[in-house]
């Protein structure tokens, strides 16, 4: 326990799923969380939940008014952020390329990819004034392969690897740390019906991912024991990029 004593940590998407485990997960290890969501009653009941150590915004990722009220609010009632968790992200899949429309690729870019942009340069001039800081951009396996049917969400994930890249190289002297996690499968609300369907007896792991796997992860990303860890991919998925399991 307090692994994350006195730090600030902001997490979005942070009303279900992974955001909200990496809340509960932080607040338990000492940090004081701002959970921001644009589900903002969901986000505030979660924080609720928590307790005093946890605070609620109403954030819209995609919208850059919204970030920099976000950031004013947090420090104003917290004073710093240390830790910024861009989790909120939008999935859909099933479509092939040439019929995907120009409203739905932009839809998943604005989200998952322009909310990290927005969110990375929101924060940064906060962390810089300590000259410390964590930020963990949650890509995706399909941010490390190709697949069907995903033209969208996979060019969104494969940009927040690449900008995670430019981030650590331009802030690493600045003092703050850049990551990003990559997970495969995991069972939560963002992908509901897709879990049944997944074969885990083709995963070394033989299961699919909870939300407190990843939470676990970031959480090493935040705190202090990840210090010579910046500009990487931490790929968490069972086993799912080892191969094709079959067998023996």
């Amino acid at each position: 326990m307090g692994r994350l004593d006195g730090k600030v940590a902001v997490v979005t998407g942070a009303a279900r799923g992974q955001g909200a485990a990496e809340a509960r997960l932080f607040a338990a290890e000492g940090a004081f969380v701002v959970l921001c969501d644009v589900r903002f009653d969901d986000a505030r009941h979660v924080a609720g939940e928590i307790g005093d150590r946890a605070h609620a915004l109403s954030l819209d990722v995609a919208d850059e008014t919204s970030w920099v009220a976000a950031v004013e609010q947090a420090v104003d009632r917290f004073e710093r952020i240390d830790v910024l968790v861009n989790n909120a992200a939008i999935y859909r899949s099933g479509t092939p390329l040439v019929s995907t429309t120009l409203e739905d690729y932009r839809s998943l870019i604005e989200v998952n990819q322009i909310g990290v942009f927005l969110g990375m340069r929101a924060v940064a001039p906060v962390m810089t004034q300590h000259h410390a800081g964590s930020i963990v951009n949650v890509s995706s396996l399909a941010g490390m392969n190709g697949q069907p049917g995903a033209v969208g969400y996979v060019a969104s994930k494969f940009a927040v690897r690449g900008m995670t890249k430019v981030a650590a190289l331009e802030l690493g002297p600045l003092g703050i740390r850049v990551n990003s996690i990559h997970p495969g499968v995991i069972d939560t609300p963002m992908i509901e019906g897709a879990v049944e369907r997944f074969p885990t007896r083709r995963l070394p792991a033989q299961r699919v991912g909870q939300p407190e796997d990843v939470a676990s992860l970031a959480l090493f990303l935040a705190s202090d024991e990840s210090s010579f860890c910046t500009g990487a991919e931490f790929v968490i998925d069972g086993g799912h990029s080892a191969g094709i399991g079959l067998p023996l």
